[in-house]
């Protein structure tokens, strides 16, 4: 009788952008996390357009609460690739199709199953960035002197270097990220202990996991940003900040590009230029980059 009742809703849940509808349910077993938590069903409502990009409801359907979320095909692409919301994600490769339009739901899953190119190109070229960023932010604070700031900026870099190991060995990570890694990772998953539980001062953990990072992930910088090797590449002519943000295959990966450009002029692996006629009467020139 619920099971009938809950086909029923789905039906009345759906707008007219769906091509749709993914419910996960686990008798007896509790949600975890901030969207999800302790509700008996998740119904993923997926629709075309951009928007709106998402919204939720909760329903008490005869006695199961539900939580209804609403969210569009490139919203939920993203989250691929930015590994936001990593709770929905699993729910969609884990739960019921319950209605689709067309093929594209379960093409979407497949995708993320099989983790080939350019899907798994793009989550290393993310993850990279956003590693990146958190160590660029530990050493700054380690060096001025704020600890803590530093500890929890090299425990989110080690996060997204694990992640980096697991998308090198064609895994897409997920939630129990660490569970994925400890197998077979040893380096990464070591520094996380170092790091967490180790005896000696928290400084000198920092210190370490900074000295690693240097040496095991920088060595990938040009694999890791091989999306962005390739646009650089593709013309003759240096591009711009912006021209590269808004480009079709960067554009929607989440990325911090003025961090990965500026460490990769750093180390010479592309060029930095200000050809070209001046901006305005002050004599600016834009910055571009090419490849070396």
């Amino acid at each position: 009788m619920q099971q009938t009742k809950l086909n029923l809703m789905y039906d009345e849940l759906l707008q007219k952008n769906s091509i749709g509808v993914i419910s996960y349910r686990k008798p007896g077993e509790f949600f975890h996390g901030a969207m999800l938590y302790d509700f008996d069903e998740l119904i993923l409502i997926i629709g075309e357009g951009q928007q709106p990009a998402r919204f939720i409801q909760h329903l008490l359907i005869d006695g199961l609460r539900c939580q209804v979320l609403h969210v569009s095909l490139a919203c939920l692409k993203g989250w691929i690739i930015a590994g936001e919301y990593a709770n929905v994600i699993d729910y969609l490769l884990e739960g019921r199709i319950v209605w689709e339009r067309d093929d594209r739901v379960r093409l979407l899953r497949q995708e993320i199953v099989e983790f080939n190119e350019p899907l798994r190109e793009q989550k290393r070229f993310h993850e990279f960035s956003r590693f990146l960023v958190n160590y660029v932010h530990g050493k700054r604070a380690i060096r001025e002197g704020r600890t803590i700031d530093a500890y929890q900026s090299v425990l989110k870099a080690l996060d997204h270097w694990a992640s980096i190991e697991l998308i090198e060995r064609g895994i897409y990570p997920k939630v129990h990220l660490w569970l994925q890694v400890q197998p077979l990772d040893r380096t990464v998953y070591k520094l996380y202990n170092e790091l967490t539980l180790s005896m000696e001062t928290l400084e000198q953990r920092i210190e370490l996991v900074l000295l690693a990072c240097e040496f095991s992930v920088m060595s990938k910088m040009k694999e890791c940003s091989s999306p962005l090797f390739r646009i650089l590449g593709s013309r003759r002519e240096p591009w711009s900040i912006d021209e590269l943000i808004n480009h079709p295959e960067l554009k929607n990966l989440q990325l911090d590009l003025t961090v990965v450009l500026r460490k990769l002029v750093y180390r010479s692996l592309i060029k930095e230029s200000s050809a070209g006629g001046f901006i305005d009467r002050t004599h600016r020139r834009e910055l571009r980059y090419s490849l070396i």
